[in-house]
């Protein structure tokens, strides 16, 4: 049941992905306020997503980050905490090394950075985009 809650959660963050491109965001000779929310809606659904993914699989016995060291380890909301903190700290930053990943986990943390640093830059090229094309 957990595993069919991970595709779940791994679809939704594909099509969050891949509605980057068809979104339709107001075109006006500057960034607005609509393409800040688009991009706040993002990054909340992929820290959202992502710490899903990494709770499930530490869950179900994949070791894929070091919880921090004082949280309880059979505490469920403790390991919620530390997804949403490492999801957090991977998506915005480089992270601070109290929570690190491991593992599958590593792989699954550079995918989540890459798409933390490449999502503003696609807002903006997209405002662009859209003013080429008026």
């Amino acid at each position: 049941m957990d595993y069919a809650f991970l595709g779940v959660v791994t679809a939704v963050l594909l099509g969050s992905i891949t509605s980057i491109w068809t979104a339709r965001v107001q075109a006006t000779h500057r960034l607005s306020l609509d393409s800040l929310w688009v991009l706040v809606q993002w990054y909340v659904t992929m820290l959202l997503g992502f710490a899903m993914i990494y709770m499930i699989l530490q869950v179900n016995g994949h070791a894929v980050f070091t919880p921090s060291s004082n949280s309880d380890v059979d505490n469920r909301l403790s390991l919620l905490g530390d997804s949403l903190y490492l999801s957090g700290i991977t998506l915005l930053s480089v992270g601070y090394g109290d929570v690190t990943p491991i593992g599958i986990g590593r792989w699954i943390a550079i995918t989540e950075a890459l798409l933390g640093y490449i999502m503003p830059a696609v807002i903006v090229a997209r405002t662009v985009f859209d003013w080429d094309r008026r």
